[in-house]
């Protein structure tokens, strides 16, 4: 998962996120579904590694994550997959707080994250390379560094989500991180990837050979339940696909008075 916008409304406990994943094409992984194996969970599967980028839990727990983008860091000498934490965390019974102190003490044991996480009450963001905190009301945008790092395309994304009305629905929100241009060059970061690497990997929808956007997942979470709408690609970008599924939690979301 390579981008992340989202508006988090914390006084009600509603969610209203898109995110737009971006990987290798040539990597296995199977679509937005209830898993068989833990069918309290809905979410994608990377069938490489058993973990996933995005999901939601019928305990009214829902998680995401992005990787960093820092080329020249040394791996871990046996890293371990950040899609286990999405995983652990949706099967999981601690509060995100509990959570992430767990895992502070061993969050360099895998390559760079940023970890979203809402246990029904409290939406955290936890990377390995910056501090964790408890999010409060207000409009996110999270790609391959900090929370809210200035990138062309987390801005401009965060601005469309923004401008977006309450009564828009999930296919509207599909569409918000749909823009394939790349960004003026004096915009982009430099991340040591060089120049032709940041803009082919500037746009919010990512068009590359053997690499880019391979869904885009849309989520209006309560306290209540969740809708989620996944739209999946080609290669080539266009559409191949689209599920659709309604939750209600089973376990009553824990709102904050």
């Amino acid at each position: 998962m390579c981008l992340i916008v989202f508006r988090w409304d914390a006084a009600h406990t509603h969610l209203r996120l898109v995110a737009n994943r971006d990987e290798f094409h040539a990597r296995p992984s199977s679509p937005l579904a209830v898993w068989a194996d833990a069918p309290d969970i809905l979410a994608g599967r990377d069938l490489a590694a058993g973990g996933t980028w995005l999901g939601l839990s019928k305990r009214a727990r829902f998680a995401a994550i992005t990787n960093v983008r820092e080329p020249s860091a040394a791996w871990p000498a046996q890293p371990r997959s950040r899609g286990h934490l999405v995983r652990d965390f949706l099967l999981g019974e601690q509060t995100v707080a509990e959570f992430c102190a767990d895992l502070e003490p061993h969050a360099q044991e895998f390559p760079g994250f940023n970890l979203l996480l809402l246990d029904g009450r409290d939406l955290y963001y936890f990377g390995n390379r910056h501090p964790y905190r408890r999010l409060d009301t207000g409009i996110y945008g999270l790609s391959n560094a900090g929370l809210n790092s200035p990138w062309p395309k987390v801005e401009h994304s965060r601005e469309a989500l923004a401008a977006q009305p309450d009564s828009a629905s999930l296919d509207d929100d599909l569409e918000l991180l749909s823009r394939r241009e790349a960004f003026p060059d004096h915009t982009l970061p430099d991340t040591g990837v060089g120049l032709n690497a940041e803009r082919m990997l500037s746009p919010p929808f990512i068009v590359a050979p053997g690499y880019g956007t391979r869904c885009t997942t849309a989520v209006h979470w309560t306290s209540h339940g969740a809708q989620v709408r996944e739209r999946s690609y080609a290669s080539d970008g266009h559409i191949t696909g689209q599920v659709e599924e309604a939750i209600r939690h089973s376990k009553p979301a824990m709102i904050t008075v």
